[in-house]
């Protein structure tokens, strides 16, 4: 008998490293549960992880909606009471350059609500799914940015910090029960959310990174892969930088 296929949850799967780690995880012989807000783009995903022979489900949901996603949760524990969850790879976030003087609240709440309540949130239901079977991954993102600090971008450093801070404190808490936690730390990726960085900042950028290039997608997603194998099962508590040597 065939050794079942590790079931992984991937959030912001629509674009960028979201989309990236579903193929590589399509690859890698995993069933796919995808969940975005945009449908279309999320429907295209899907359909290129399925000609790589993927199962994939897709749910379009606002992760903001604490009801929506409490609803996501009750239909998988019972779609996967037999199969269990392996991984929650959660790459949903959102990015704010703002100075502090600049900073509306209401894009401070907005911004949280993401990137960290939503974030625990949903740790606090997948672990629901994965302690039943004593075992799975939470693997979730951070940033560079949460440890070295960004001049402009205070929130957003604060947030990924929080994320950081909570990798720390799962894998603590949930490691009796047989569940990893883990983060990668991405430096300056080409996704959508540097898209916006004209060519002065880009090569500013550029500058301070060893490798001097930006990153791709498909370089953070290749980590993440590695992390939801096997061949990762005695890594928790960890925080991997994949940012070419910004951090030197």
């Amino acid at each position: 008998m065939s050794e079942q296929a590790p079931v992984s949850l991937i959030t912001g799967a629509s674009r960028g490293i979201g989309r990236a780690t579903a193929m590589a995880l399509a690859k890698a012989g995993h069933e796919l549960i995808l969940v975005a807000r945009d449908a279309a783009a999320l429907k295209q995903v899907q359909m290129e992880c399925q000609a790589l022979g993927a199962l994939v489900s897709i749910h379009t949901v606002d992760l903001t909606d604490r009801d929506a996603v409490t609803a996501l949760f009750r239909q998988l524990h019972t779609e996967l009471q037999n199969k269990g969850l392996s991984n929650l790879v959660h790459c949903a976030g959102q990015m704010q350059d703002s100075l502090l003087t600049m900073t509306r609240l209401a894009d401070v709440d907005q911004l949280l609500a993401l990137n960290v309540t939503a974030t625990v949130q949903l740790c606090q239901l997948a672990s629901k799914l994965m302690v039943r079977h004593k075992a799975g991954h939470l693997l979730l993102l951070s940033s560079k940015v949460a440890e070295s600090g960004s001049a402009g971008q205070a929130v957003y450093a604060a947030s990924k910090g929080a994320v950081s801070s909570l990798v720390k404190s799962l894998a603590k808490e949930l490691g009796p029960t047989g569940i990893r936690v883990n983060a990668v730390a991405p430096g300056f990726i080409e996704t959508d959310l540097t898209a916006h960085y004209n060519e002065d900042k880009r090569q500013q950028l550029t500058a301070q990174i060893s490798l001097r290039r930006l990153g791709q997608a498909n370089e953070v997603a290749a980590v993440i892969q590695f992390l939801c194998s096997n061949d990762a099962r005695y890594i928790t508590g960890h925080i991997l930088a994949v940012d070419g040597g910004f951090s030197l």
